[in-house]
């Protein structure tokens, strides 16, 4: 009769053990798609910049016909941005796009009859917009990571992910020149 109890025990513990291994797994394929789905959005985002990037080059290149070295690296940091692969090299080649962009900002100040444009201000309305929604991704991808992350690398569930792969992810950083302080001159 003992060994019947001990035996019943151990079969209702391992039933206990086993729900509690399939419940931290789920959790973490739960937290891992929403990781998944984070990037997702961001490439959302990024291809809606990549697409409205041309129409302003276009738009620009009308006015500032000599200025063909700017719509050039624009365009080459659009391509490497668009075939960039995982967190570390999407962020640098976003950053590397930005920095091309604020060029093309930078030569359409010198023509005021492009600022007064429709087309331009509509363009400009529209990445900026986009930009925003980027950045907004990019932070919510980073909140996913973090809850992902926290659940592979915390007490017990790291004994489930190790023994599943769940490989931990990195996040989307800004690039060391964009960290210091804002430098404001008038």
């Amino acid at each position: 009769m003992g060994v019947l109890i001990v035996l019943v025990m151990l079969i209702v513990l391992g039933v206990v053990a086993a729900v509690v291994v399939i419940g931290m797994y789920n959790g973490l394929v739960h937290k891992r798609n929403a990781v998944d789905n984070a990037w997702a959005q961001i490439d959302v985002q990024c291809k809606r910049r990549y697409d409205l990037i041309p129409n302003l080059v276009e738009t620009v290149k009308g006015y500032a016909t000599h200025e063909r070295a700017t719509f050039e690296a624009v365009t080459a940091a659009r391509t490497a941005a668009i075939n960039a692969q995982g967190p570390v090299q999407q962020a640098q080649a976003e950053n590397a796009l930005t920095a091309a962009l604020r060029s093309v900002f930078a030569v359409a100040e010198a023509y005021p009859q492009l600022q007064a444009s429709r087309n331009f201000s509509e363009l400009q309305g529209e990445l900026s917009d986009t930009e925003n929604r980027i950045a907004y991704s990019r932070q919510y991808y980073n909140d996913a990571v973090l809850t992902y992350n926290t659940a592979a690398q915390t007490v017990p569930t790291n004994i489930v992910a190790g023994m599943f792969g769940f490989a931990v992810r990195q996040f989307f950083t800004a690039p060391e020149s964009e960290r210091g302080p804002v430098r404001v001159q008038f």
